[in-house]
């Protein structure tokens, strides 16, 4: 069943992705005009331009990115005393690091970074980093084998990290970890994620029987500024592609059982 849900997830998104949306909509409204139906090509066409236009103009992508980052507190304050630690995985580019013999990291290593101030910060806790692939097709290049060689050339001791590695999503990455941690209900466990993407993460957590702290990084949104209008189309799309994946990831693992609630409050340790 979860690679059932693996794979439609997959080819659900390659349609619903808002730049291949835009793809999409073009061929269909030359296939429209082509096929001489010009009334309801004009009328696709139009509401195509409106959307270009929206996208270019303004952050629609931090609009929905906000509700998210939101949700909980960046920088939260830290218990003194903390069982572990636990990284997503998201902030590596596989492939490129496997052809470049280099750890390649994308827009958000601060997932990494932010592991390694915690690493060093609480140096008896335990760390986990999980994560194997998202690729339906380069199964062999797990996200792992990335962050362990950054982690180690930054200086973090390897000894100290569970790597989980098979781990294809975010429900996989709580249940895969969890069976392999066996971590009490009364432990602190620390969860570093996009601030975009904690919402999903904490309610898949708490599904899962692991109460965990949230530590968000990785900002997308500008609260003082989302009421803006700039001409920044690649940007703009970049964002709003990430945050509509996420908000079909949060109602598509609300339907399936997969979190507690379409946006989880969080599940603090039990004491």
């Amino acid at each position: 069943m979860n690679t059932l849900f693996f794979w439609a997830s997959k080819l659900i998104w390659a349609v619903m992705s808002p730049d291949n949306l835009f793809v999409i909509l073009v061929l269909l409204t030359w296939g429209l005009l082509w096929r001489h139906l010009r009334g309801a090509g004009r009328w696709l066409l139009e509401c195509l331009m409106v959307l270009l236009i929206v996208t270019a103009c303004f952050p629609v992508g931090e609009w929905l990115a906000y509700p998210l980052e939101t949700r909980f507190a960046s920088n939260p304050p830290l218990p003194e005393h903390v069982d572990g630690i636990i990284v997503l995985g998201g902030a590596e580019e596989a492939l490129i690091s496997a052809y470049w013999h280099q750890a390649e990291l994308t827009e958000s290593a601060e997932r990494l970074t932010a592991f390694l101030e915690l690493a060093r910060r609480y140096p008896n806790a335990r760390l986990v980093y999980t994560g194997g692939t998202g690729s339906m097709v380069y199964q062999n290049y797990p996200g792992a084998d990335v962050a362990r060689r950054f982690l180690g050339e930054q200086g973090l001791d390897l000894s100290r990290v569970v790597f989980e590695s098979h781990s294809r999503n975010t429900y996989e990455n709580a249940v895969f970890s969890k069976a392999l941690l066996s971590p009490a209900p009364s432990e602190n466990w620390v969860l570093i994620t996009s601030a975009w993407h904690m919402p999903r993460a904490v309610g898949i957590f708490c599904r899962a029987g692991w109460p965990v702290i949230p530590y968000p990084v990785d900002h997308l949104s500008m609260p003082d500024r989302l009421f803006r209008m700039d001409f920044n189309f690649s940007d703009h799309l970049r964002i709003l592609k990430t945050t509509v994946r996420e908000w079909i990831g949060l109602i598509a693992y609300d339907i399936t059982g997969k979190t507690t609630a379409l946006l989880p409050k969080g599940c603090m340790p039990r004491k």
